[in-house]
């Protein structure tokens, strides 16, 4: 059963139809559930809905590719990306963009309008922040790490 309704897809496709620039890839680190109980491992709680649900984002465009890794068969897949095994389920949206946008979690609520835009952001490789904002930022003297923090409350 789908995630994203009919509806929804619909107008997602038209949004990335007007606004997807250039190819963006979600590479997205899962863990799949043990067929097995292990005692002591615990299970990712959402893996499997992030995948559908990044799986279904990635079908409403020829320019957003899915990659997905299993940090489980493979613990150094997100490294080069600051994410451990224990950090699942997590995503990095790539493409014309100079940083990195890392999500952690399922992107539901509002979240997933979060994804959308940052998936138009990132085909872009720009965002809508004034030139104030710009000019600013361009004058910090080093690179500078934000975590945002969002709870659905």
């Amino acid at each position: 059963m789908p995630i994203i309704s009919s509806s929804d897809a619909q107008k997602i496709r038209e949004i990335f139809e007007a606004k997807l620039q250039e190819p963006v890839t979600v590479e997205l680190f899962t863990q799949p559930r043990s067929l097995l109980v292990v005692p002591g491992r615990k299970e990712c709680e959402y893996c499997e809905q992030t995948e559908q649900l990044l799986g279904e984002v990635a079908a409403l465009s020829d320019k957003v590719e899915l990659k997905t890794h299993d940090v489980r068969a493979n613990p150094e897949a997100g490294s080069a990306y600051g994410i451990e095994p224990g950090m699942v389920p997590a995503f990095v949206l790539n493409g014309q963009n100079r940083g990195i946008i890392r999500q952690f979690g399922i992107p539901a609520g509002y979240e997933f309008r979060s994804l959308i835009d940052d998936l138009i952001d990132v085909s872009a490789g720009s965002t809508s922040l004034s030139q104030a904002t710009r000019d600013a930022l361009a004058a910090l003297p080093s690179d500078v790490h934000i975590r945002v923090f969002v709870t659905p409350t």
